[in-house]
């Protein structure tokens, strides 16, 4: 086996990935490598002459290939960033998108409009998933306990692994659950990143996320809306008067959750509604706010 410096490396790794279409060959070219020598990519500016040990070379070979399969980096290396804090990712959870991180921004403008972050809130996150915007917020908001449903125990088994590994397990309750059925409440804040894709297009979805994304976390129903119709169904039994119901949406869909909010609560109960873009300029939430 011909011995391969990382320099050398980067340059054939980013061609194999730009080759297989790839849209950040050189990105993802770079966190493999740094992942197959258990370094950092800043390790290969200091030392681009370092060369790979044996075991190194076969682990980058078979992280390039499945990368060539079009599995996302994230899930290859089993994590992923989300919002400056490490999740395990697994098979059972949805990798988490940078575009969620907009929901948290709007919860801790939420919270920090309504008394800030030191006081006392229960939560309800609605499919946890990898436990990502529960972890995050109970995390942020030093006073908050949060209640993380799923329906998958899979799922829920990861969520609370992450929540040990970033130390705020004491805060979190985990709980099978489908949407808001057999929760009680009452709760100031209820969050969700439903599933929102319409069945039919998840076909035309990259392959990096119609591949290895569990269809569960993508299939919202014809429309895409409807788990946003069972949450809505819910929401009267359990948000506390003067608190908010706060939901991730897919692009074009705000007006529609919107209107489902607005027609599944009566209409005395609602203070009124708000939304909040991505930096890609989407509508990315839609929250309400119940009347006090």
């Amino acid at each position: 086996m011909v011995e391969e410096s990382v320099s050398t490396a980067t340059r054939r790794v980013t061609k194999l990935l730009a080759q297989a279409g790839v849209e950040t060959p050189e990105r993802d070219a770079r966190l493999l490598i740094a992942a197959a020598i258990g370094g950092t990519p800043a390790d290969l500016i200091v030392r681009p002459e370092r060369l790979f040990a044996i075991s190194e070379g076969a682990k980058l070979q078979a992280f390039v290939t499945r990368r060539t399969q079009r599995e996302p980096v994230s899930r290859i290396l089993g994590e992923r960033e989300f919002y400056g804090r490490p999740f395990a990712i697994t098979p059972a959870t949805l990798d988490p998108r940078p575009c969620s991180e907009t929901l948290i921004s709007a919860v801790l403008d939420i919270v920090d409009e309504g008394g800030g972050r030191d006081r006392r809130l229960r939560l309800i996150d609605v499919g946890t998933g990898s436990g990502c915007l529960a972890i995050t917020l109970v995390s942020e908001l030093p006073n908050a306990t949060i209640l993380a449903t799923d329906v998958s125990a899979e799922a829920l088994e990861t969520a609370e692994q992450n929540a040990r590994a970033n130390g705020v397990a004491d805060r979190i309750t985990f709980a099978q659950r489908r949407t808001l059925q057999d929760v009680g409440g009452p709760f100031d804040i209820v969050i969700s990143n439903p599933p929102y894709i319409p069945a039919a297009d998840i076909v035309g979805l990259a392959d990096e996320v119609k591949k290895f994304d569990p269809r569960g976390a993508l299939d919202g129903g014809s429309d895409g809306l409807d788990i946003y119709r069972e949450i809505a169904a819910g929401l009267a039994a359990v948000v506390a008067p003067g608190g908010w119901a706060v939901l991730e949406v897919g692009a074009g869909q705000a007006r529609d959750v919107e209107q489902i909010l607005r027609s599944a609560t009566p209409q005395s109960s609602i203070a009124h509604c708000r939304t909040w873009l991505d930096l890609g300029g989407h509508t990315r939430c839609v929250a309400m706010e119940t009347q006090l």
